[in-house]
């Protein structure tokens, strides 16, 4: 269920967002990631992900969501639970004077991506990185760096 903008702002303003990152690899163990245009994170690189919706179960928003920003079909028990973490924005989609606090579900895939097929609605482009490129470039977003600290990617 979407809300309104006036009810969403009032939530992102009071409360956090559940949310499903998907750290997608290619077979070569390279890792997929957007460059945002949107709100948080705008103009860094990023994984694909967004938020559960209200009254959705886990496995479906998971599934939603690899279709959404992947376009591609699969189910939740095909990828990897990666764990919990935490993000915390000093802005939000709506402006620079609300901060955004996310509890995010964090979930590992192994897919052949096209990247041309790619959905443009979060990312304007995307690129193949390497775990340690990742760690390295400045345009990659703190939050998505911290899935690769102390991480081997299998």
């Amino acid at each position: 269920m979407l809300l309104p903008n006036k009810d969403f702002k009032f939530v992102v303003e009071s409360t956090p967002l559940i949310s499903i990152d998907l750290v997608v690899k290619n077979l070569e163990g390279n890792v997929l990631l957007g460059l945002r245009h949107n709100r948080p994170a705008k103009g860094y690189w990023f994984v694909p992900g967004g938020r559960i919706l209200k009254n959705e179960p886990l496995e479906v928003a998971f599934t939603r969501l690899v279709k959404e920003e992947l376009n591609h079909d699969m189910q939740m028990e095909d990828a990897k639970f990666w764990g919990v973490f935490q993000h915390f924005y000093d802005d939000s989609v709506f402006n620079d004077e609300v901060t955004t606090h996310y509890v995010v579900l964090a979930y590992e895939m192994v897919l052949d991506i096209d990247i041309p097929s790619l959905p443009k609605q979060q990312h304007s482009k995307y690129k193949w990185f390497t775990s340690a490129e990742i760690l390295k470039c400045d345009m990659v977003h703190e939050h998505t760096k911290w899935y690769f600290v102390n991480k081997t990617l299998e």
